[in-house]
């Protein structure tokens, strides 16, 4: 497969949202999911073409509440030539008294390593495997349950830090994503921890299910309604 469906789709979402740019220094987040790892296959084609040159680093921050990161997974970047940090960060250690464990945290925890060591080693963008579902589930969520209009952006510049987030896989659901991944063999771990709350993660889920029946082209739509706004017909 040279150029498979899911690779023209984040192409697709990388020129619309202008997400690699000459000079990039690129942070992959490698959970050890089939997101982020067909993020890792992709940019290791892309880095082949003649431009814009960049660079791409992937990094995994190992917890005390989620299984390792697969050994034939590491083979899986090394053949890429994706170069891969671990980091193993003690999620529990760091509750403080009286404080529960939660998804919440454990992810706040993973993401504040991810930006230090993106700004400590001078990378100048990280690359998050969030997908289309999770894009409208997050939208959904907000909607419903906080009575907002908000959701992931496909590219999110912080204003405290020389750091900006790129969702390449934002045009790409999750069905897409999970042929994928059956084609190519991948070897995925995701985490199975005592701890998850992600019941309204879920209910969203079912949501976007019954509100698309599953239609990419919906969601599409639903996607894109969130750029084309007609004020004058809102409250």
């Amino acid at each position: 497969m040279a150029n498979p469906k899911l690779f023209r789709t984040i192409d697709r979402a990388v020129f619309d949202y202008n997400m690699i740019e000459e000079g990039d220094r690129i942070l992959l987040a490698a959970s050890g999911g089939k997101d982020s790892t067909a993020l890792a296959e992709y940019f290791s084609m892309r880095l082949k073409r003649p431009s814009p040159h960049f660079e791409v680093h992937a990094m995994h921050v190992a917890t005390d509440v989620a299984p390792p990161f697969s050994p034939e997974l590491i083979k899986m970047f090394e053949s890429w030539n994706i170069p891969l940090t671990i980091k193993t960060v003690s999620v529990l250690g760091r509750l403080k008294p009286n404080e529960k464990m939660n998804c919440w945290w454990c992810s706040t925890q993973r993401r504040t390593e991810l930006n230090k060591f993106a700004m400590e080693a001078g990378f100048n963008k990280i690359a998050l495997g969030h997908h289309l579902d999770d894009i409208l589930e997050t939208l959904l969520m907000n909607s419903l349950e906080k009575g907002i209009l908000s959701t992931m952006p496909p590219v999110l510049k912080f204003e405290k830090y020389p750091v900006t987030m790129i969702r390449p896989l934002c045009l790409a659901d999750l069905p897409m994503i999970i042929r994928h991944a059956e084609q190519t063999g991948y070897i995925c771990s995701t985490c199975t921890c005592n701890f998850q709350e992600n019941s309204a993660r879920k209910t969203a889920r079912s949501r976007l299910d019954r509100l698309t029946g599953g239609s990419y082209k919906l969601k599409i739509n639903l996607f894109n309604s969130l750029k084309n706004i007609l004020p004058e017909y809102l409250p």
